[in-house]
């Protein structure tokens, strides 16, 4: 009778390895929010602080970072590797995020700069909220394929004096995991701005704030 019971508890024991080893790996496995992409590196919460890494890095909560760009990066934990995009969550299963954010960090000019897409293009930023709406100059306006001589002629005192400038509406403009629709842009004559201006008639539809040097935006999916 003691033997019977004795294997019988040994068996349960054995059936329940399964679950308790994959209990155990859910509590081992770090807890992360994607906050940011860029070139070569990426901006991950784990844990529930930030972590910088590099392409190759590896976080103290074990983390690893095998590529990444503006639209995804690609980590490794505990030898298993993961896809995420901006504002994805990971501990043991992935869920939506009810908000996209993005966030980016300060250069080392002080300025905060991302990459991001004009009507699907890849563009350069630099986050101006000084400028009223996003700002070009006719060569990258070329570049890109925007139609801005179709868009109200006016004039604009830069640096360099009075220049001709172009008003026109942007159908697509995206940060991140961030798109906005029919964004108001400026196109310059000339060769300013030398990089394009995030300016307002974006950042003003969105959620913006200053958290250590990190610039967070944020809006509802």
């Amino acid at each position: 009778m003691t033997k019977i019971l004795k294997g019988k508890i040994l068996v349960a024991i054995v059936s329940m390895l399964p679950a308790l080893m994959s209990a155990q790996k859910a509590v081992a496995e770090p807890d992360i929010v994607v906050s940011g992409l860029f070139k070569n590196r990426a901006l991950l919460t784990v844990n529930g602080k930030q972590r910088l890494l590099k392409v190759g890095e590896t976080s103290p909560e074990g983390v690893e970072l095998l590529a990444s760009d503006s639209r995804q990066a690609e980590i490794r934990i505990e030898g298993v590797r993961h896809i995420v995009t901006m504002s994805q969550h990971i501990a043991s299963t992935f869920k939506s995020a009810e908000f996209a954010e993005v966030r980016i960090p300060r250069g080392q000019d002080g300025h905060y700069q991302t990459t991001g897409f004009i009507n699907g293009r890849s563009v350069e930023f630099m986050i101006d909220t000084g400028a009223s709406a996003v700002a070009l100059n006719i060569n990258d306006a070329e570049r890109l394929g925007i139609d801005f001589r179709a868009g109200q002629i006016g004039q604009a005192s830069t640096a360099g004096g009075i220049v001709n400038t172009f008003q026109l509406l942007l159908p697509k403009v995206s940060v991140g995991n961030i798109t906005v629709n029919q964004v108001q842009a400026t196109v310059v004559v000339g060769n300013f701005p030398t990089k394009i201006l995030l300016g307002n008639s974006f950042l003003g539809r969105v959620e913006m704030r200053e958290e250590a040097g990190v610039l967070v935006l944020r809006s509802k999916l």
